[in-house]
C-alpha cells in the first residue's frame, strides 16, 4: 500500500497491514501454481480515505467465504483523483488477466475498465444511472461482462437541496461545488437547476478536480457570496472533505453533502445511500461471480438504503434552528 499505514489507528493498521503482507507475499506467478483467483481493484481515490469502505468490500467478499490472502488476491490499484490514470490501470490489470474487475464508486474507473475489456467480469459500485452513461444496456440483464450496484446518487440531488432548502428556508441563493471529470455531472446539473428553479433558488456551478482548484472555488465563492452550499457527491471530495468541511466553516456556510461522512466531521447535513452497505453489497456481487455466475444474467443491485445524518452542534455554529420534522426525518442526530 505504498507505505500508508502511519494514518491508521492501531487495530485498523493490524487489518490492513495484512492485507498489504499477503499481497507482497503471492506474486502472480505464485497464485496460479496455488489456483488461487485474482480480484484486480481500481479506486479513483487515495487508500487513506477509502479504508472503511474497503472494509465494508472486503467484509461482503467474506460472506460469501473470500478471505484476501487466503483463497484470494487483490491486485490493488489507487488512481489518487488523477482520471487520466485509469485507462493504464485497467490496461495493466488485463495484462495481468485477473479474474475479476471491482471498480468501486467510480464511474470513470468501470468506464476505463470496460474500454480495456470485453471478456474479464467488470463489477462497478457507482453513483448514477448505468445505463444512461454506457456501461450496461439494460438494469435486469446486462447482456455482456459488466454488472454491478448502482446507488443512484445523481437521483438523490434533488432530494438532498429540498431537504437543505428546509434547513435554510432563507436561502436564495445556493452555489454547487461540481467536478467536471464525473460522467454524471451534466445530468446531475439539469436535477439540481431544476430543483432549484422549482425552490425559487438561484444557482451558480463552482468546478473543482483537485485540491488546490477546491481552494481555488471557495476564494472564488468568497467574492460571490451565497447562502447556502451543495456539495456533489464524488470520489474527490469524499477524500478531501476535511478540506471542504474546514474551507465550508470559516465562510460559515450552511452546506449538503452526499455522506456521512461529511456530518461526522463537522459537516451540517448528509443524504445519501449507506455507503458501507452498498460498498458490501459490492463485495458480493464480486463473490458471487468468483463463484462462477456471469455478468450477463446478474441485474444490477439497487441499494434502498438511504439516511439523513444532521449535525446539530454545527447547525448552532450557524445560527441556524432545525425545524423538527426534519429532526424527525433523520436517521442520526449529532448533538
Amino acid at each position: 500500500m505504498r507505505g500508508r499505514w502511519t494514518a491508521l489507528t492501531s487495530s485498523r493498521r493490524e487489518f490492513m497491514t495484512l492485507i498489504g503482507a499477503a499481497t507482497a507475499a503471492w506474486p502472480l506467478s505464485a497464485r496460479a501454481q496455488k489456483a488461487m483467483q485474482v480480484v484486480g481493484y481500481i479506486y479513483l481515490g487515495g487508500f487513506e480515505a477509502s479504508q472503511l469502505l474497503l472494509e465494508a468490500f472486503l467484509k461482503g467478499l467474506g460472506e460469501m467465504g473470500y478471505a484476501e490472502g487466503q483463497n484470494i488476491a487483490i491486485e490493488f490499484r489507487w488512481a489518487q483523483n488523477e482520471v487520466g490514470r485509469l485507462p493504464e490501470l485497467a490496461a495493466d490489470l488485463v495484462r495481468r488477466r485477473v479474474d475479476v474487475i471491482a471498480t468501486p464508486g467510480s464511474q470513470a474507473a468501470a468506464l476505463a475498465a470496460k474500454a480495456a475489456t470485453a471478456t474479464i467480469p467488470i463489477v462497478f459500485n457507482i453513483g448514477g444511472d448505468p445505463v444512461a452513461v454506457g456501461l450496461v444496456p439494460r438494469l435486469n440483464r446486462p447482456g455482456g461482462n459488466v454488472t454491478g450496484v448502482a446507488f443512484m446518487g445523481s437521483e438523490l440531488v434533488a432530494k438532498r437541496l429540498e431537504l437543505l432548502h428546509a434547513l435554510v428556508p432563507g436561502a436564495r441563493r445556493v452555489a454547487l461545488l461540481m467536478n467536471p471529470d464525473n460522467p454524471s455531472v451534466e445530468p446531475m446539473i439539469m436535477d439540481l437547476k431544476a430543483t432549484a428553479s422549482s425552490l425559487g433558488l438561484q444557482s451558480e456551478i463552482f468546478y473543482a478536480t483537485t485540491s488546490h482548484e477546491i481552494d481555488t472555488a471557495f476564494a472564488l465563492l468568497a467574492q460571490k457570496p451565497a447562502d447556502a452550499l451543495f456539495v456533489a457527491p464524488d470520489v474527490l471530495f469524499v477524500d478531501h472533505r476535511g478540506q471542504i468541511v474546514a474551507l465550508v466553516a470559516r465562510h460559515r456556510l450552511p452546506a449538503s453533502y452526499g455522506s456521512r461522512a461529511f456530518a461526522e466531521i463537522g459537516g451540517l447535513m448528509s443524504y445519501g445511500d449507506k455507503r458501507s452497505e452498498s460498498f458490501r453489497q459490492h463485495g458480493l456481487y464480486v463473490g458471487r461471480v468468483l463463484k462462477g455466475e456471469k455478468p450477463a444474467e446478474l441485474p444490477v443491485q439497487r441499494p434502498f438504503k438511504f439516511e439523513c445524518v444532521i449535525n446539530v452542534r454545527t447547525a448552532k455554529t450557524l445560527g441556524l434552528t432545525v425545524p423538527r420534522r426534519l429532526l424527525i426525518f433523520a436517521d442520526e442526530v449529532i448533538e
